[in-house]
């Protein structure tokens, strides 16, 4: 770990722009400072998906983790009081990990669109489960009370977002060495010949289930941060199949270079959904969906692509 740090220039530069975007929390508005946190926090939920779209899986069914972690968070308000921010995501993700490590064993069984279609069943079946059940808010879902922070209690949102960056950090070092270990090197492998990873002695299903939980635990992260920043749970906005088209739209937008991607995608996506509402609130999706066909068309990399360019003409220039 502590040779990646020293080594990886991703890193170096990633902890670099995200220490220059939180200061920059303490002079921007606080609309913006609200976008980039739930920018920041769907970033989470699509760092979690890349390590599976690296494999070749597309999961059509991840808000079933972000509504995990989300209502993890509600639960432990309304019912034991907890408000402490570290408390709150150590226990998301411990829930969302522990779910994804049971339903891994269905799910390593199957590719492609079966493992999408199925990944959404899973989702809608929580989904139905707490629009039926008052005791966990039924539609209208719960409201979360303001964090508190090893027992301090901020007066501003800037310490939450702070976290929210910090955990953003955090997530791309652990991600970032993950891939560079032996299991993260076969995720390619696993995508373009499965056949002859098995061949070398590794098992396809127990690697395939072991990046679900990562993915699992990374998406209940990024809900347990969304309900603490928005203050609000409800299945509509945190379990229904939407959510999953969502993170799916931003991961195709970012696109699988690099590990910061997503946050980059999650944050353009947020702003373009902010300013597509503002200026045309009853187009917006039409706006949404054009901004995704455009990339697709001219950016088939991603977002992240723009990034590559750049820097390859400034390494060529220098060379």
């Amino acid at each position: 770990m502590l040779d990646i740090l020293k080594t990886d220039k991703t890193i170096r530069w990633a902890a670099l722009a995200f220490l220059a975007l939180a200061l920059s929390g303490l002079v921007i508005d606080a609309w913006i400072l609200n976008n980039l946190m739930f920018g920041l926090a769907r970033g989470l939920a699509v760092l979690g998906l890349l390590v599976l779209w690296r494999t070749g899986l597309i999961s059509f069914g991840h808000a079933l983790y972000f509504g995990i972690g989300a209502y993890t968070v509600a639960l432990l308000d309304t019912f034991a009081g907890v408000t402490d921010l570290v408390l709150r995501l150590g226990v998301a993700v411990a829930a969302s990990a522990a779910i994804g490590f049971l339903l891994g064993f269905i799910l390593r069984k199957y590719r492609g669109i079966f493992f999408a279609m199925l990944s959404l069943a899973f989702s809608m079946v929580l989904y139905g489960i707490l629009v039926k059940i008052e005791a966990l808010g039924s539609t209208d879902g719960f409201s979360v009370s303001a964090t508190t922070i090893f027992g301090w209690k901020p007066e501003t949102k800037f310490p939450l977002f702070c976290a929210i960056v910090a955990t953003a950090v955090v997530a791309i070092v652990c991600v970032q060495f993950y891939l560079r270990t032996t299991l993260g090197h076969l995720t390619t492998a696993i995508r373009d010949n499965e056949l002859r990873v098995e061949y070398l002695g590794y098992s396809v299903a127990k690697a395939i289930h072991i990046k679900y939980v990562i993915s699992a635990a990374l998406t209940g992260a990024a809900g347990a941060m969304l309900a603490t920043a928005l203050g609000q749970v409800d299945p509509d906005s945190m379990v229904n199949w939407t959510i999953s088209g969502e993170l799916v739209f931003i991961t195709i937008m970012a696109g699988p270079g690099n590990v910061v991607a997503p946050f980059i995608g999650g944050i353009v996506f947020e702003f373009l959904r902010t300013y597509a509402f503002e200026w045309a609130p009853q187009a917006w999706q039409l706006i949404v969906g054009g901004a995704l066909l455009a990339i697709i068309f001219f950016l088939p990399r991603g977002i992240w692509s723009i990034f590559e360019k750049l820097m390859a003409r400034i390494k060529g220039s220098q060379g």
